[in-house]
């Protein structure tokens, strides 16, 4: 006796619609990956959003010139990276059911490096703010600022 798809003895008969499952399975799982790498991107740009907006409205009185251009740069530009990295999730609903996941997947992660971009570059500009109080000088405020991307940049290189 054997029941549907197996016989007692542990061996398995191929079966079409088992294979069909466990392939619409395994894409359920890679759509699920992209999309909560994609809100964990976007959790963490909405956070630096917020601390970039509230910083530009309550200590803006106090910035010169040069630090309102340099905050309203790193506002604008995170906006821009979190509209990127919302990209794959109203990608997933506008196109669900996908034919092509490749072509998906290749996109969102488009969307994701083009995102990290602007990311990185508001990370960049924030951290200038910050030494630009500290240090009360532009210049030494851009030198101490590129230390971690120019670190982040030699252990990238050397991670082989």
């Amino acid at each position: 006796m054997f029941n549907i798809g197996e016989i007692h003895l542990g061996f398995r008969l191929s079966n079409k619609d088992g294979d069909e499952r466990a392939d619409k399975d395994k894409l359920t799982s890679d759509y699920g990956s992209i999309i909560r790498e994609s809100a964990l991107l976007t959790t963490f740009s909405a956070f630096l959003f917020g601390f970039l907006l509230n910083i530009s409205i309550t200590s803006s009185g106090g910035f010169d010139l040069l630090d309102k251009i340099t905050i309203l740069v790193a506002l604008l530009s995170i906006t821009i990276s979190i509209s990127l990295f919302i990209m794959p999730v109203i990608y997933h609903h506008l196109g669900y059911p996908y034919l092509d996941f490749k072509k998906f997947k290749a996109r969102s992660h488009r969307f994701t490096l083009f995102g990290l971009i602007p990311a990185m570059i508001t990370l960049f500009l924030g951290l200038e703010l910050a030494m630009t109080s500290l240090a009360q000088n532009h210049p030494v405020a851009l030198s101490l600022s590129t230390i971690p991307f120019v670190l982040i940049y030699v252990f990238y290189r050397l991670r082989k």
